[in-house]
C-alpha cells in the first residue's frame, strides 16, 4: 500500500481528516464544561442544541447543489475552514443563542466535509484499495483524539476555553488554507452527477445505512448512560474507556479494511451485526461492571466495521452516483437522530432494557438482509 500512500488525494485526505477529528474531539470535550460553568446553560438547552448538532446530518444531500457551483476538493478545504471557524468563536458567545450559532456552523463543516471525505475516497481508490483507506484514516482519527485529549489536558492549566477554543481554531483554519493550496484532482476520474441520486437498485445500500444510524444512536444515547446512571461509572473510568477504545482503534481500523479486502462485505457485516445482537442483549443483562466497560469496547470496535456498507456501494454503484449518493446515505444515516433519542428515552423510562432488546431486534434485521450483499472477497493483500 506504499504507493498508495504516496498519492496526492490520500495525503490530502488524510491532513484533512485529522484535523475534522480534532475540531470535532475540541468541541465534545470542552462543550459541557464549557456551557454550564461559563454559559450557564440548563440541560433543556443543551438538548436543544445536541438536536441542533444533527441538523446538518440531514441537509448533506444538498452537497450535490454546492458541487455545481465548487469542485468537491475544494468543498473539502471550505468545509475544515467552515468547522475551524465553528470552533474558534465558540468561547467568544457564552450564551444559549451563541453556543447554538458557533455549534451549527461547527456541525455544517464537520458533516460536509465527512460527507466529500467518503466521496472521495471512493471515486480516487479503487475496490481493491478503499477499504484499507477508509481503515486507515480512522486509524489516524482514533490517534487524533488521543492526542487531543492529552493536549487540552496540557492548555487547561495555562489557558482558559475562550484561549483554547481560539487557539486550536485557527490551527484547524490554517490547514484548510493549506488545502486551498493543493490541486490532488485526477482529471481522469469520471464527473459526478450535480443532482439528487435516488435509485431502487441502490436500497440495500440505503436500507443499511439507517439502520446502522439507528443502532449507532442507541450506542450513543443509552450505552454511556447506563454505564454512569446505573453502574456509576466515574468520569475517569469513562475517559480510561475512551482512550482504550482509540489506542485499540487506530492499529485495529486498517487491519478491519483488509478484512473487507479479503473476505468481502457480506462476511464483515455479517460478522458485525451477528455480534451486536449478543452485545445489545448483553447490556441489557449484564450487572458487572468489568463486562459492561468489555461490552462498550466491543461495540466501538465493530463500529468500525460500517465502512464496508460504502465499500459495497462502490462495487454495485455506478461512477457517476458517488458523490450525490454518499450525500444521500450521510443524509439517510442522521433520520434515526432525529426522534430515535427521544422514543428511546421513553422506552427507557419504562425499562431501561427495552432500548438494547431493540437494538438487537434492528441487528437481526441487517444481518438477514446484509445476506443480500452478492459481491464477493478478494484474495489477501
Amino acid at each position: 500500500m506504499k504507493e498508495v500512500a504516496r498519492q496526492p488525494m490520500y495525503r490530502f485526505l488524510m491532513v484533512l481528516t485529522i484535523s475534522s477529528t480534532v475540531g470535532l474531539q475540541v468541541w465534545r470535550t470542552l462543550f459541557n464544561n464549557f456551557s454550564v460553568e461559563v454559559a450557564g446553560l440548563d440541560g433543556q438547552q443543551i438538548g436543544i442544541i445536541q438536536s441542533v448538532r444533527e441538523v446538518p446530518g440531514l441537509l448533506t444531500l444538498l452537497i450535490v447543489f454546492v458541487l455545481m457551483i465548487i469542485r468537491e476538493h475544494r468543498l473539502s478545504a471550505v468545509s475544515i475552514l467552515v468547522l475551524g471557524l465553528g470552533v474558534s468563536v465558540t468561547g467568544l458567545f457564552p450564551s444559549f443563542l451563541g453556543l447554538l450559532l458557533t455549534t451549527l456552523i461547527m456541525s455544517i463543516g464537520f458533516h460536509y466535509y465527512e460527507t466529500t471525505n467518503q466521496s472521495l475516497t471512493l471515486q480516487y481508490f479503487d475496490k481493491n484499495t478503499s477499504p484499507w483507506v477508509l481503515g486507515k484514516l480512522r486509524s489516524y482519527s482514533a490517534a487524533s483524539n488521543i492526542a487531543v485529549g492529552i493536549l487540552i489536558y496540557v492548555l487547561t492549566s495555562v489557558l482558559n476555553y475562550t484561549q483554547m477554543y481560539l487557539l486550536l481554531g485557527s490551527l484547524i483554519c490554517a490547514v484548510a488554507l493549506w488545502g486551498f493550496r493543493q490541486d490532488p484532482v485526477d482529471r481522469s476520474i469520471p464527473l459526478q452527477h450535480r443532482k439528487m441520486i435516488f435509485r431502487k437498485k441502490y436500497w440495500l445500500f440505503y436500507f443499511l445505512t439507517f439502520m446502522g444510524g439507528a443502532r449507532r444512536q442507541i450506542f450513543v444515547a443509552f450505552a454511556v448512560f447506563l454505564l454512569v446512571k446505573k453502574f456509576q461509572f466515574t468520569i475517569q473510568e469513562v475517559t480510561a474507556l475512551f482512550v482504550i477504545n482509540n489506542v485499540i482503534n487506530y492499529f485495529l481500523s486498517p487491519l478491519i479494511g483488509k478484512g473487507i479486502i479479503r473476505f468481502g462485505e457480506r462476511k464483515v457485516l455479517s460478522l458485525e451485526y451477528g455480534s451486536l445482537i449478543f452485545i445489545f442483549l448483553a447490556y441489557a443483562v449484564a450487572q458487572s461492571k468489568v463486562v459492561l466497560a468489555f461490552l462498550y469496547i466491543l461495540d466501538h470496535i465493530f463500529f468500525n466495521f460500517a465502512i464496508a456498507i460504502r465499500t459495497y456501494f462502490q462495487k454495485v454503484g455506478d461512477p457517476q452516483d458517488i458523490a450525490p449518493s454518499m450525500a444521500m446515505g450521510f443524509t439517510i444515516n442522521h433520520i434515526a437522530a432525529v426522534f430515535l433519542p427521544a422514543v428511546g428515552g421513553l422506552l427507557w423510562m419504562v425499562d431501561y432494557r427495552i432500548p438494547f432488546v431493540a437494538g438487537a431486534g434492528m441487528s437481526v434485521i441487517s444481518l438477514v438482509a446484509v445476506q443480500m450483499i452478492e459481491v464477493e472477497g478478494r484474495s489477501a493483500l
